[in-house]
């Protein structure tokens, strides 16, 4: 880990229960969804993150708890440093609070988010579609989606779904 990051990770680990990982010098800090606006508000005001330059989501379908995990990426600009935020989403009820308070370009994220996952962001000002028409159904992105032009194959049957495999046809 970049030796300048420790302060900020023993800080917020300490504050917020930050969960801190590192994976090829790039730190990652995984919090509870009621600690992301404290931490985000940390990072700018504190420790110089002042941009977001990325926000998504994961999906980790069948897992149900939790199936998503919000992404954000901070950006230090007078270091150039870059920290991942992480923050699981339950499945059955996806949401998290916005970001938008803290970071205004959050907005645009988020409701990309919303529209292509489904997971809403409590006190967004304006949580509508972005990139689907509005009156699509679904989200597209979610692995359990289906695609009418073939079927989901995200099952535990492996054996059926070996067979339908074109090289399994021997």
């Amino acid at each position: 880990m970049d030796t300048s990051l420790t302060p900020l990770v023993e800080s917020l680990q300490a504050r917020f229960g930050a969960q801190p990982a590192e994976f090829r010098g790039e730190v990652t800090l995984v919090l509870a969804p009621d600690q992301l606006i404290g931490a985000a508000q940390a990072l700018r005001d504190e420790f110089g993150f002042k941009m977001m330059i990325d926000g998504t989501a994961v999906d980790y379908f069948p897992q149900t708890q939790p199936r998503f995990h919000l992404v954000y990426h901070l950006l230090n600009l007078d270091t150039n440093l870059i920290l991942t935020l992480r923050v699981p989403v339950a499945g059955d009820d996806p949401h998290s609070p916005t970001l938008e308070t803290v970071y205004p370009g959050a907005n645009w994220y988020e409701r990309e988010v919303w529209d292509l996952f489904g997971i809403r962001f409590d006190g967004h000002s304006d949580m509508r579609r972005i990139i689907m028409p509005p009156d699509w159904q679904g989200h597209p992105l979610r692995k359990d989606y289906p695609l009418h032009y073939e079927e989901v194959q995200f099952s535990f049957n492996a054996d059926e779904i070996n067979a339908r495999k074109p090289y399994a046809k021997e």
